[in-house]
């Protein structure tokens, strides 16, 4: 495995933790310890994301720091007006 594959492998782990983690948070949205675990990993993935693209160029997806609650803000599908 070359260095880049070895550093999107590793990018790619720390997406998958936080992904879980955010779906843990949906359903115990008071847990402290891991919500501070999901910005570590936030700020991870973010460093990682930045020398990846400084070695290699663009990752080719962009990550957005929105709150986990900016979902929803949005209308639903079924709301006059998201149509």
């Amino acid at each position: 495995m070359n260095e880049e594959q070895a550093l999107r492998r590793r990018i790619n782990a720390v997406k998958f933790a936080s992904w879980e983690l955010h779906l843990f948070l949906d359903t115990h949205p008071n847990n402290c310890d891991a919500a501070r675990k999901l910005e570590e990993y936030r700020r991870q993935l973010a460093a990682l994301t930045k020398e990846f693209e400084e070695k290699f160029g663009p990752i080719g997806e962009t990550t957005a720091n929105t709150s986990r609650w900016a979902w929803i803000s949005d209308p639903w599908p079924w709301e006059k007006e998201a149509n």
